[in-house]
């Protein structure tokens, strides 16, 4: 495999180089501490091929650093960044990913198991993640503002959300001054997590 680089440092005049990539020869066994990840060769060689890359064009003769040595460290970074980011994506789980297979030799799903409809749970899932972030930030919002938000959304033991009127009914207020409560303590909330997010 060869990469065709245009470089320009003060060793080398502006120009092509051609570089024989690390990974034929002598460079390849620097790949087999990777071998046990179970991710195939070739898209590690392809992911350290941009850290080679990325050490051409960040390599600076006056460091004192010869460029093999600087670049087996670029690809080498390179690769466990890509490993890292693998491990992430790996935790996330589809309710359509197979997870076994029936009798008759079909693929069985987690959504052919919570035997509902897919958009019924992909519903039930997200609605239980939102009120999580809610509960979880509930410490922002002052007490009244609290008891509006927890009963509408359902947040308090029961779990069974209320409508404005029944909760103004329950406080002993209007609907109207629940309905700006509510506003109010929802506009604290997405605040928290638009901040939460930065």
């Amino acid at each position: 495999m060869i990469a065709y680089l245009n470089i320009k440092t003060s060793k080398f005049e502006s120009g092509t180089i051609v570089i024989g990539l690390f990974f034929t020869s002598h460079r390849v066994h620097n790949l087999k501490k990777f071998d046990n990840t179970g991710e195939d060769m070739e898209d590690l060689i392809s992911v350290g091929t941009i850290g080679l890359i990325k050490a051409i064009e960040s390599y600076r003769l006056n460091k004192g650093t010869k460029l093999a040595t600087f670049a087996a460290r670029c690809i080498e970074n390179e690769i466990l960044m890509y490993l890292r980011s693998l491990k992430k994506t790996k935790k996330d789980v589809s309710l359509h990913d197979p997870i076994g297979t029936d009798k008759e030799g079909n693929e069985i799903t987690l959504i052919d198991i919570l035997g509902s409809d897919a958009d019924d749970i992909v519903k039930e899932v997200d609605l239980k993640i939102e009120k999580s972030k809610i509960y979880r930030n509930l410490d922002i919002l002052n007490d009244r503002e609290k008891e509006v938000v927890v009963g509408r959304f359902g947040l308090d033991t029961g779990g069974e959300e209320r409508t404005q009127r029944e909760i103004a009914k329950e406080l002993g207020i209007s609907r109207s001054y629940v309905s700006r409560i509510e506003k109010r303590a929802l506009m604290k909330l997405y605040h928290e997590f638009y901040k939460a997010k930065r």
